[in-house]
């Protein structure tokens, strides 16, 4: 190995040492602060009277460094190096094929990446505005991976902060300032995908309050000038007011701070979209197959020189040479420096993290809740994201896999910490998880360090004796450092000839044009709905208007333009076709990427299916073999990675039937209103009988999708244990929502209030 990274695995910085770096600083720089000055000679004289945890405190208050003169000519000469890049698609994307036909017929690139999750896509959107010809292959999706299985959030690691206080941990505390730097930088380059989020820290022990503010106020602090807005205390009074859902049992309090929150996959896209702007060429669902080598005429040792590479839908298998080749591939970062060196030792440690998403209603529209020690000492996010709940993560040892299924004990361990801090009158069901899936988090340990099986906890930039460059660890919100340090380690170990860094302030597809109010002009201009125009314009940005266009007329008075794939979400079809435009290959793509519905709720994904899957097929010209295979790839994408298979398995031949002996009568008697004939079953034709005496007309179709969803045999009836274990499920909050079960209440009840007809009219008329 060679030119050991400068973020690597460290040791524990001593208080000796954590002191002197912070008091040794030159007090005549001209862009630190008056008041900075003033906290560090407070920290000396404490230093010297006792030390300790005051003056780490007094040490940590210097972090208020307001370079703002500084900071406005930087972003000034950002917007100057903005201006100067060249954009050679600015105005329209090349397609896949071309894109394909680039990597082939360039004789050789600067730069090839291989990975297109963020820190993959971002190493390509560096080099490309280096002036560097780059190119990046994916072997499935952008952001098909990690990248699209986030938190969402967009932080610094609150908890990171803390253990650098405590542990005085120098190095810690450097990642927590270099990661709400890049929290800025995100915020501003893409705001139409990303904004500041409220986070309330409930505090039940009254010792607790001083301590939390103390760290909350820390956290301001590093961020500085970056700080999105200072933190502040709520009374218990004003803390249920804008959590009324939260337990009010022993709680004194709570403190709220800010952190960002995005769309993670849109974003992903969005780097990668950029990268293509300006130049680079890039391809989804295409796998290097080896690395290619060449021997080094000086050194005679074997170097990296490109990579095999396959179309995965075509099955074509062609060359692409590069100077420098990349290894962002997160999770698979061993596999790509095996096919490097088959000898070399494995340093990735998959861990993986389950999110469930919830409704809405279990959250604030605009507060998120943080747990900072579950019942086992991880902490657990509780955050309102494109209008339902996101709870999460856990944070368990798993192995690689392209495929990561969420787990029914993590399911049940989130809804058991969220039980812990709701009020007893919000019951949290396990029917009311829509969606769930499970990312797996690429941690580390440093090949150059002496003791391998420590974990890195920040991020890792290796070279290996043939030139492969890896980049590996690290988070989401650090991305664009990720890339610039990586970019910076290739350059120079491969003598490139590339400009400087010109990431920072850099904005991203679609930021451009976009302004909060621009939705507005889409309601006005195309007659797009309000919800839908407010989608459209926090999804694409300036490109809004091009969706928009794309866009059939409904036919209906009001909206105009816009038909929706599903009723409850603002999605629309004409965003299938723009998908395509932004290399959807696959109905996976969209509902998992490009749109976010199987993300949301994993029931309407699979109803909206059979629409996209034929609006793709006709617009990329699929066969019928391939539009079948298509869906049922999407179907098995929700039913094991979303989770649809555990909301499911909810109910099963097996479910126990746990009802009183009333409640079985009362269920019974509903039961025999639709099976009139004592049969022992009830069927579509039953049921359609029942709701046409009461003036209810369901389509066939969805009738039997109804019946189908509570027929776990699938015999085509739905028979009385059947309908028994629905209710018990239902009693235990294992299943919510259900159609049938709530269509058989509406019936019998409306059966029941029907009384005798009449023959009287008032007044006695005609």
């Amino acid at each position: 190995m060679s030119d050991k990274p400068d973020r690597t695995q460290t040791k524990t910085t001593s208080p000796a040492e954590f002191l002197r770096r912070w008091t040794s600083l030159d007090e005549s720089a001209e862009d630190v602060a008056a008041p900075a000055m003033a906290f560090r000679k407070a920290l000396k004289r404490t230093a010297l009277i006792g030390g300790g945890v005051a003056a780490t405190f007094f040490g940590l208050s210097q972090l208020i460094e307001y370079r703002k003169i500084k900071h406005g000519l930087t972003r000034m000469s950002q917007v100057a190096a903005e201006a100067e890049l060249k954009a050679p698609f600015a105005n329209e994307l090349p397609s896949r094929q071309a894109q394909l036909a680039a990597l082939q017929s360039t004789e050789e690139f600067d730069v090839l990446v291989i990975g297109g999750g963020a820190t993959g896509a971002g190493c390509a959107l560096d080099a490309v505005t280096r002036n560097l010809k780059t190119a990046l292959v994916e072997r499935n999706d952008f952001s098909s991976g990690t990248s699209s299985r986030s938190t969402k959030l967009i932080h610094g690691g609150v908890r990171y902060l803390q253990k650098a206080i405590m542990q005085l941990d120098y190095e810690q505390y450097m990642m927590v300032k270099e990661a709400l730097h890049e929290r800025a930088n995100l915020l501003e380059i893409a705001p139409h995908l990303s904004a500041p989020l409220p986070i309330m820290l409930p505090v039940y022990k009254w010792w607790q309050l001083p301590y939390y503010w103390a760290g909350i106020k820390m956290y301001d602090l590093v961020a500085g000038i970056h700080c999105l807005k200072s933190s502040y205390v709520l009374s218990k009074t004003k803390a249920l007011e804008h959590f009324p859902m939260l337990k009010k049992d022993k709680l004194v309090g709570a403190i709220v701070y800010y952190d960002g929150q995005h769309n993670d996959a849109r974003m992903n896209l969005a780097i990668a979209l950029s990268a293509v702007r300006y130049g680079g060429a890039i391809a989804n669902y295409t796998e290097v197959v080896h690395l290619l080598k060449t021997k080094d005429e000086e050194t005679g040792k074997e170097r990296v020189c490109g990579a095999r590479c396959r179309d995965v839908i075509t099955g074509n298998e062609f060359d692409v040479k590069a100077k420098c080749v990349i290894n962002a591939t997160g999770p698979f970062t061993d596999s790509v420096r095996k096919m490097d060196n088959q000898d070399t030792m494995n340093i990735c440690q998959p861990s993986a993290g389950v999110h469930i998403v919830i409704p809405g209603y279990y959250s604030p529209d605009n507060m998120g809740l943080l747990d900072p020690a579950t019942s086992d000492g991880r902490v657990i996010f509780f955050l309102p994201w494109e209008k339902v709940t996101i709870a999460g993560t856990t944070d368990s040892p798993t192995s690689v896999t392209a495929h990561p299924i969420p787990g029914e004990d993590d399911i049940n361990f989130i809804l058991n910490e969220v039980r812990n801090y709701l009020s007893p009158d919000v019951e949290v069901r396990r029917g009311d998880v829509l969606a769930a899936w499970s990312g797996i988090r690429p941690l580390v340990t440093d090949p150059n360090s002496k003791d391998t099986q420590s974990i890195c906890r920040n991020h890792i930039v290796s070279l290996s004796d043939s030139g492969l460059v890896t980049i590996a660890g690290g988070k989401w919100t650090t991305y664009r450092s990720m890339a610039e340090e990586t970019l910076d380690a290739a350059i120079k170990s491969h003598g490139l000839s590339a400009e400087s860094c010109k990431t920072v302030g850099l904005m991203l597809e679609g930021a451009k044009g976009w302004t909060p109010t621009l939705y507005i002009r889409l309601v006005q201009d195309y007659g797009l709905e309000q919800e839908v125009a407010q989608h459209l314009a926090a999804t694409y940005g300036g490109k809004a208007f091009d969706v928009a266009k794309m866009a059939q007329v409904t036919g209906q008075r009001w909206p105009i333009v816009g038909k929706r794939l599903v009723s409850e979400f603002p999605y629309i079809e004409s965003e299938v076709l723009y998908a395509i435009k932004e290399y959807a290959c696959t109905a996976i793509d969209v509902i998992a990427r490009r749109t976010r519905l199987g993300f949301l709720n994993v029931q309407a994904a699979d109803e909206a299916l059979p629409r996209i899957v034929q609006i793709m097929a006709k617009e990329l010209s699929w066969s019928q073999e391939r539009t079948t295979a298509e869906l049922e790839a999407a179907k098995k994408f929700l039913y094991q990675e979303m989770g649809y298979r555990s909301r499911s398995e909810q109910l099963t031949k097996t479910t126990e039937i746990n009802l009183d002996y009333q409640e079985v009568v009362r269920y019974k008697k509903r039961f025999h209103k639709f099976d009139k004939e004592s049969k022992g079953f009830i069927t579509t034709v039953d049921v359609q009988q029942v709701l046409g005496s009461i003036n209810v007309h369901i389509d066939e179709n969805a009738l039997h999708e109804i019946l189908n969803e509570v027929d776990v045999n699938k015999n085509g009836q739905i028979e009385i244990d059947e309908f028994l274990q629905l209710m018990s499920a239902v009693k235990k909050g294992q299943v919510s929502d259900s159609r049938f079960a709530i269509l058989m209440k509406t019936a019998e009840e409306t059966l029941d209030k029907r009384g005798p007809v009449t023959v009287d009219r008032s007044g006695g008329g005609v």
